[in-house]
């Protein structure tokens, strides 16, 4: 079934998918040394439950919190555990990490790996025998947060609301930023698990139907997943190609028809949306006990000399992931984590891979020649293309004056940053980096108050 419909607004960037679509997923070699962000969700930072010089095998847990928005972090590797330090994360953010030196023997490595994670049969019954706090509670245990990019604890989402029932299950395979593929190669490579994940969380959260949602651009997936779900009764939509088809609101928007209020959550409006990724991870953590240790990784651009897609423990450098695929280009200018339109530049190569990571485009000088900012003009097209109904320009003009009190009246926590704004401004104004820059100010200022 296809479903043509969409959401108001939005842009159609170049995909660039061609680069890495075709690219089967390889394992990277096992680091030398890994460091493991205790803060790699939204909520509660984790607290160390390693000390300096412990053994750690793969899959044991390095930290974790009480809080209930929150989720633990584990091992990727098997080695020893070093002094606790710390690391700046792309987006700037200075984060405690806990380092893990390998041990010369790893229990998995290659193709033995992928298929420890990916492999083998997953069942596609109903599971009236697991009950559904047993499925979260095995999420939660597992570490498991949104890998499409947002991470937020999935198991916050899978607690049922006696209050807010919930109709709907959707499975986000639309990964709608240009040039990542790294849900595509897992859809086509390993659906049986996301299947299986999906069937899962239905039963955690009590939904009546499951749509697994892929954009059309990639038939591969949707051939894939279909021949896998036909039989265990799930319906998968092609959507229509259109960024950011992808974002939980406008998903929800596009097949359901209904309209997500501003700071409210799918839950709202009878829906829950889980990543392809997430609910493959689900299916291991709760048929097999297997924590969230490895994800799927698009190296791309055309300023990396041979585009892959990883399989990556989280804690690794980026600079491993660049140098197996090759290294940059002679032409290669700017390398971001994530994709083009929301991703951050990375400032430094030795920062870690975390669960949030889906990606590493590299991009070259012609690709980010900056045109001259000018005025704004009042054109309206930010306006237009935001799928959220904001006017960008307004905020953005707001948090580069300082007046905190007028973009919040224009309702900046309700931006996304998905980056639509900026990429259709004739004036070249750096809209999501003047909104960024106004939500750090209000959270300083919140902060200040607390104090």
């Amino acid at each position: 079934m296809t479903t043509r419909s969409s959401f108001p607004g939005g842009v159609h960037p170049a995909a660039h998918k061609a680069l890495a679509a075709e690219a089967a997923t390889e394992v990277l070699p096992t680091p030398d040394e890994i460091h493991v962000p205790l803060v790699q969700h939204l909520g509660a930072p984790c607290k160390p439950g390693v000390e300096p010089r412990a053994e750690v095998a793969l899959g044991d847990e390095l930290g974790n919190s009480d809080a209930f928005v929150s989720a633990p972090i584990h091992a990727s590797i098997s080695g020893t555990v070093g002094k606790l330090t710390a690391v700046t994360l792309p987006n700037g953010c200075r984060v405690r990490a806990i380092p893990v030196k390998a041990s010369d023997e790893q229990p998995l490595s290659g193709q033995d790996l992928f298929d420890d994670i990916f492999g083998g049969p997953w069942p596609t019954g109903r599971f009236e025998q697991y009950e559904p706090k047993q499925i979260v509670d095995a999420c939660r245990a597992g570490g498991l947060v949104g890998l499409g990019g947002a991470a937020f604890p999935t198991h916050v989402k899978l607690v049922r609301n006696e209050k807010r029932p919930i109709d709907t299950l959707l499975i986000n395979g639309c990964e709608c930023e240009p040039y990542l593929t790294a849900d595509d190669r897992l859809m086509v490579e390993a659906p049986a698990p996301v299947v299986t994940g999906a069937l899962l969380a239905q039963r955690a959260t009590g939904a009546e139907s499951v749509k697994i949602c892929i954009e059309d651009n990639k038939p591969k997936a949707l051939e894939s997943l279909r021949r896998v779900a036909g039989a265990a009764g799930v319906e998968v939509l092609a959507v229509k190609t259109k960024y950011p088809q992808g974002g939980e609101r406008q998903l929800v928007a596009a097949v359901l028809k209904r309209e997500v209020p501003i700071g409210g959550l799918p839950l709202d409006v009878g829906a829950v949306v889980v990543n392809v990724g997430t609910a493959a991870a689900l299916a291991r953590a709760v048929l097999r006990g297997k924590p969230l240790t490895h994800r799927i990784v698009t190296v791309t651009g055309a300023g990396i000399r041979r585009p892959r897609n990883l399989l990556v423990p989280i804690g690794a450098a980026y600079r491993l992931l660049i140098d197996y695929c090759g290294g940059v280009t002679e032409d290669a200018a700017r390398i971001v984590s994530g994709g083009p339109m929301m991703g951050f530049t990375l400032g430094n190569l030795d920062t870690p891979v975390t669960k949030g990571t889906s990606g590493v485009t590299v991009l070259t000088h012609d690709e980010v020649r900056k045109a001259k900012e000018t005025a704004c003009v009042r054109c309206g097209r930010c306006v237009d293309v935001c799928p959220v109904h904001l006017v960008p320009t307004k905020i953005a003009l707001a948090s580069k004056a300082g007046d905190l009190d007028l973009a919040q009246r224009y309702c900046i926590a309700g931006c996304i940053e998905c980056g639509c704004c900026a990429y259709v401004c004739p004036a070249s104004v750096p809209l999501v980096q003047l909104i960024r820059l106004g939500k750090v100010l209000l959270q300083k200022a919140a902060s200040a108050k607390k104090n």
